[in-house]
């Protein structure tokens, strides 16, 4: 006779089959990220040339960008790199936590989340595109003809990569937006009626967003509240398509309580006697005969 599996024993051996899961699959997003790196390092220099092009582009005749730190010549490059292949990884790297948790979700929810995932990656490479081919030409543009004329533009390259890379992640996960919008009424935490309702709100949020995600400077503050806005727009209206269904039948629901309200105040009506009916015709004729009080 063979002896009845330990619960315990059961569950930590669960456990560690998902650790180790869970470890293959962070390995390959490591090792996504090292092959870009080591494949894009010869070309570091290039690509940083050509990330601070549209700067470079509108400095004044003869002016150049300047290293402070005596390694900036070479961090600045490496980190460019750096960032760039975990940035082309990133695809790599949401299909592996995907293929993670999408044992555990129902059906509805893997159609649901596929879509989202690929919508999600592209959303974030567009607002880094839009930042780089809208934004960035504007913002050094208008900075660059403001100052004194006295004043010789020489920019860190390590100072300027920081600023391009916060414009990059603010613009980037501001075009989530419509994701944020669907998940949220997928999850049932609003409707896209309520959320119509708080366009208002939505807008003033957006400039706040673009005041938080965005160096200070009025420009990039409103070249992203506009878009948010826009995307947020673009959500209400797919997830209106998306949860057709659900929002048909809040509506009918709303029409069910409505009635039902109205077939309550008829069998009240009904249950009452001539009397009690006249007595209330004659208070109602009373309130509405009272002078209103200022």
């Amino acid at each position: 006779m063979s002896e009845e599996e330990d619960p315990d024993q059961s569950t930590a051996g669960s456990l560690m089959s998902h650790l180790f899961e869970l470890r293959d699959r962070v390995v390959r997003m490591v090792l996504s990220v090292l092959v870009l790196f080591l494949g894009m390092f010869y070309w570091a220099n290039d690509i940083y040339v050509y990330l601070a092009e549209p700067l470079t582009r509108q400095l004044p005749e003869g002016a150049t960008m300047i290293a402070i730190d005596v390694a900036s010549p070479f961090l600045t490059p490496f980190k460019l790199v750096l960032m760039l292949a975990v940035f082309l990884s990133m695809p790599v790297i949401l299909y592996q936590c995907w293929s993670f948790v999408a044992p555990g979700l129902y059906a509805k929810e893997k159609r649901l989340a596929g879509p989202l995932l690929v919508s999600s990656i592209l959303l974030f490479y567009t607002g880094v595109a839009f930042a780089y081919y809208v934004v960035f030409p504007l913002v050094f543009g208008f900075f660059t003809s403001v100052g004194p004329e006295m004043i010789n533009i020489s920019t860190d390259i390590g100072r300027y990569l920081d600023f391009v890379l916060a414009l990059f992640f603010g613009f980037g996960l501001a075009f989530e937006v419509p994701i944020a919008t669907i998940i949220l009424i997928a999850i049932g935490v609003t409707t896209p009626k309520s959320l119509a309702e708080k366009r208002p709100y939505v807008i003033v949020g957006a400039f706040i967003l673009g005041m938080l995600l965005t160096p200070p400077d009025i420009i990039s503050q409103v070249l992203l509240a506009f878009p948010v806005w826009l995307l947020f727009e673009a959500g209400l209206i797919a997830s209106r398509i998306i949860f057709r269904d659900r929002e048909f039948d809040d509506d009918k629901n709303e029409l069910d309580d409505d009635s039902d309200t109205v077939m309550a105040n008829a069998n009240h009506a009904d249950n009452l006697s001539d009397e009690e009916m006249e007595s209330e015709l004659d208070q109602a004729e009373a309130d509405e005969s009272k002078p209103d009080k200022t």
